[in-house]
């Protein structure tokens, strides 16, 4: 029989106190989150700001539950497990997030330097984190966690855009069979065109007799870059260059 003092228990003045501490955890893994992801976001990486800022936001949820086990199920755990402690919840939690884990893994699609799916991903994980909190009895922090995902996949993007960033492509050369490229010209070319070779990305291919190289060019700060369809019309002119592809490194 349902007994309204029994959902009050969600609601007490300690309860509440306690939703007060995780959200104060939330807020704070959430900027944190926001500032490692803006780094990233700074060098053309895939993982931005909003994928950084779910996952952490999503990992300090999952790990400051299990610091109020008293308060779990509004108080309930230890009145109902006198002679012993209960069952531990721990570890269905674990169950969860590893089975989360490798869902959000199918989502992620890599095409060439191309990446999409991770911010799907990580607000997946996310998601599972509310259920989470909602299962053990933290609503308030389970709304708060809601609305702050949500409102990250939202607006995190429009803050991107304002602040300085430094984007990212993925350029592939095919030269002609017995043409021998050189490195300089690439990285003369990258400049003229407000971008320059990020180091560590050369990939050198040789196949029937042609070159095929690929790397990532980062734009310049302070200079205006070129959009990639008039890269394309340049490139089309460059000697020796039969075939190429322009893309951006990032989802």
């Amino acid at each position: 029989m349902f007994e309204f003092e029994s959902l009050m228990r969600y609601w007490t003045a300690r309860e509440v106190e306690v939703n007060l501490m995780v959200f104060v955890n939330i807020l704070g893994a959430l900027i944190l989150g926001l500032i490692v992801g803006y780094e990233r976001t700074y060098h053309g990486r895939a993982a931005g700001m909003r994928t950084y800022g779910l996952v952490c936001m999503a990992s300090c949820a999952l790990t400051v539950l299990a610091g109020y086990p008293t308060y779990w199920y509004g108080g309930l755990t230890t009145a109902a497990f006198p002679s012993g402690l209960p069952p531990d919840p721990t570890r269905v939690v674990q169950g969860i997030v590893t089975g989360i884990g490798f869902l959000g893994a199918g989502l992620i699609m890599k095409d060439g330097l191309s990446i999409s799916g991770l911010t799907t991903a990580a607000s997946l994980w996310a998601s599972s984190a509310i259920g989470i909190l909602v299962g053990i009895g933290f609503y308030s922090a389970a709304i708060l966690l809601s609305a702050l995902s949500a409102g990250l996949m939202m607006w995190a993007t429009k803050l991107e855009r304002l602040l300085p960033a430094r984007p990212a492509i993925g350029i592939m050369l095919g030269y002609q069979r017995g043409f021998l490229p050189r490195r300089p010209d690439i990285e003369h070319f990258a400049r003229d065109c407000g971008y320059q070779i990020a180091s560590g990305s050369f990939h050198v291919r040789f196949a029937q007799g042609r070159h095929i190289w690929r790397c990532v060019a980062v734009e310049v700060p302070g200079k205006a870059s070129m959009s990639l369809a008039n890269m394309g019309e340049r490139l089309a002119k460059v000697e020796g260059i039969d075939e190429f592809e322009l893309g951006h490194a990032r989802n």
